[in-house]
């Protein structure tokens, strides 16, 4: 090898001062030093419409700047976690409201009661996928150019890379760039032959999965966005032998995306709960954890769609037509019939669902007489109760709950009023819980709120002979969720591939070798291989020693050239 090395003169040139054209350039260097104003601004050429376009358009794409927008998306996501949101719960962000005057106000204003459609939530997600995509194209058309090209040629120095080896061999030239062209291929090298040498690359993958990761990012934007614009989302409570069809009107709450329409969106089927059946465990200590939990259900499919039965499990939903239906609850209906005060029947063996309160479904809720009754005097009137209801009976004095899911000892618990239930004025209101404003309590002979309990058959009379209240037995029923997320598919690959795409390009790793062969001075062939990763690894040169095994196998190495012996001079004086 041959080293060079640079010399230069240890005498630095004196300074001198500037003459003539030389003090004006150092007057226009110091200007550019000094931050002390100027007094007349240069002329600057204006980037216009157009160069601003372009520069926008660069630093957007840029990914610096797809990073940070990624950023931004996540800690814009941090609210829609811990603020209630109206498309979620709208109880609680009215209960928000109520107890936060001054956070509330500040919240609304800043969207972050609707965190996941407010403007600025959206313009992040638009920016980074246009980000993304301006991210994206360059660098595919690049890789396609890669692939449609050849690997480069060999450098004029393979000994400056970081692996290399060489040896001398009796085996011609070409037989050498043959059998290595032929050995790389067989290693699926993209090879070919450059010169006097064989030019090789592997590891394409890399950049492939990187792309294949930021593609399938951007579908999984598409996706999550399509699925929010256009799902829906509704719950339906069904008492045993009721039915539901999938419209608008049958929910009772409904919840959806803001392009979605009901009349074309929303899955034309229907189906009726024939039996719930549920078993519980009896004793240890998972007492009253569910074994069996399911909906027997009869669907159909359409408006004409033949019935059929199936059953409806927890995460064994029913699937008709791009929707599902979730079985999410169970609870029971105590059944009672009313009569007023004259024996009249107003309200004959009606079932009144009532939500749970624990696991052992306690349940409370309001029965409602809102037509036919009237009192004592025989002025119409509203009927409203207070129910209790409590599968299996274990209260103690005062204290009442269910200690087991099951129905082992049905008991209603009911507190009587009477007046308005203000159900007519037009507002809305919960048919769970009873609006006791313009209501009167039914009070018993010492003067306190007329209650009682009662098991299945029995018959609560009313103070007054305002009428009577008769337990005839419990109906269950079930809550179902019917949902349809639209591009949930799409959504899933797009994370199995980003997944592949990531490992893919954290793991291949794209490297370069290349094998030159030419003759020596003194007629020999000198093998030089020489191999470059695109990232520092140990894998570049083990492979290359394997590769080299090998081909060294198939042109063997040839002996060094002998360094002639030096001429014998014979010493003086010696003998002839």
């Amino acid at each position: 090898m041959s080293t060079t090395s640079k010399t230069g003169s240890d005498k630095t040139p004196a300074a001198r001062p500037a003459e003539g054209g030389d003090e004006q350039e150092l007057g226009a260097a110091g200007s550019q030093l000094s931050t002390a104003p100027r007094e007349e601004a240069p002329n600057l050429p204006a980037l216009g419409v157009v160069g601003w376009i372009r520069w926008f358009w660069r630093q957007l794409t840029s990914m610096r700047v797809a990073l940070v927008l990624l950023l931004l998306l996540s800690l814009g996501a941090i609210p829609g976690s811990l603020i209630p949101q109206e498309g979620i719960d709208a109880t609680k962000v009215a209960a928000f409201r109520e107890d936060h005057d001054l956070l509330a106000p500040v919240y609304d204003k800043l969207g972050l009661f609707h965190v996941y459609s407010s403007v600025w939530f959206s313009a992040i997600y638009i920016l980074l996928f246009v980000s993304l995509i301006g991210c994206i194209v360059p660098r595919t058309w690049q890789f396609v150019g890669q692939l449609r090209g050849r690997p480069p040629g060999a450098p004029r120095r393979l000994t400056r890379l970081p692996a290399y080896t060489t040896w001398r061999t009796g085996a011609e030239p070409e037989q050498v760039r043959e059998a290595a062209l032929a050995l790389l291929k067989k290693r699926r090298f993209r090879a070919h032959t450059v010169g006097d040498a064989v030019a090789a690359e592997k590891g394409y993958l890399r950049e492939a999965g990187n792309l294949a990761f930021h593609v399938a990012l951007i579908a999984m934007l598409i996706a999550f966005a399509w699925g929010q614009l256009f799902k829906y989302e509704g719950n339906k409570l069904i008492l045993e032998g009721d039915g539901f069809s999938n419209t608008l009107t049958q929910y009772d709450d409904f919840k959806s995306g803001n392009l979605f329409d009901p009349d074309h969106d929303l899955s034309p089927f229907s189906f009726s709960l024939k039996d719930f059946r549920g078993t519980y465990e009896a004793t240890g200590p998972n007492r009253g954890t569910p074994r069996i939990y399911e909906a027997k259900v009869v669907y159909s499919e359409g408006a004409y769609g033949k019935d059929k039965a199936t059953t409806i499990k927890v995460n064994e939903p029913l699937e008709v037509d791009g929707s599902k239906v979730y079985l999410t609850a169970h609870g029971y209906a105590p059944i009672v019939t009313v009569r007023d005060g004259k024996g009249n029947v107003v309200m004959d063996r009606e079932a009144t669902a009532l939500l749970p309160l624990d696991a052992n479904v306690t349940s409370s809720g309001a029965i409602m007489v809102r037509d036919g009754y009237r009192n004592a005097k025989g002025v119409k009137e509203q009927l409203g109760f207070n129910a209790f209801f409590l599968p299996t009976y274990g209260g103690e004095g005062s204290a009442m709950f269910s200690s087991f899911p099951a129905l082992l000892n049905p008991t209603l618990a009911l507190s009587a009023y009477h007046g308005d239930l203000g159900v007519d004025a037009g507002i809305p209101k919960s048919i769970y819980q009873l609006d006791r404003t313009n209501m009167k309590e039914f009070k018993g002979a010492d003067g306190k709120l007329f209650k009682q309990l009662l098991k299945p058959g029995e018959t609560m009379t009313l103070p007054g002979g305002a009428g009577t209240v008769t337990f005839e037995g419990v109906q269950e029923w079930a809550n179902f969720q019917v949902t349809r997320q639209p591009a949930s598919g799409w959504a899933l690959g797009g994370a199995v591939v980003a997944i592949l795409g990531l490992a893919g390009s954290l793991f291949i790793q794209r490297r370069r070798v290349w094998v030159r062969a030419v003759e020596g001075p003194d007629g020999v062939t000198v093998v030089e291989m020489a191999g470059l990763g695109r990232s520092e690894s140990a894998k570049v040169p083990e492979e290359l020693g394997d590769l080299a095994g090998i081909l060294y196998e198939r042109a063997p190495g040839a002996p060094d050239p002998e360094t002639p012996e030096p001429p014998v001079v014979p010493a003086e004086g010696a003998e002839k």
